[in-house]
């Protein structure tokens, strides 16, 4: 996910961030377990002071939307029915592994498939 600030919108900065991890989270763009950038990354990216991002993390976090989980970073947290988040941070664990192991996401989604069906 690659977020942007538009300096000309009326919503502060920390705001147009949460907005957007916030929808992105709605759509299915971020699941469960997704990691999010580190505040330093992301004020690099965008150009911000790191508070400011620390500001948007702290209200998404109190809106339970991520959980921070010490130096291991911040993470989209599991909405809703605990069988889906469980099986929304496997889907996320194993897309990470088989992006690692250089496999194609037909030939990962395949074995997904064949593993459903046994």
């Amino acid at each position: 996910m690659r977020f942007t600030i538009d300096p000309a919108a009326p919503e502060p900065p920390f705001e147009q961030v949460r907005v957007q991890v916030r929808d992105a989270v709605a759509s299915g763009e971020l699941v469960a377990g997704s990691k999010l950038p580190t505040v330093r990354a992301l004020a690099e990216q965008l150009g911000l002071a790191a508070g400011t991002v620390a500001r948007s993390y702290r209200e998404l976090e109190s809106d339970g939307l991520i959980e921070t989980r010490g130096r291991a970073g911040s993470f989209i947290a599991g909405q809703g029915d605990p069988a889906e988040c469980a099986a929304q941070e496997a889907a996320r664990q194993y897309a990470d592994r088989v992006r690692r192991l250089g496999l194609a996401d037909d030939a990962a989604l395949a074995l997904v498939t064949a593993a459903l069906r046994d």
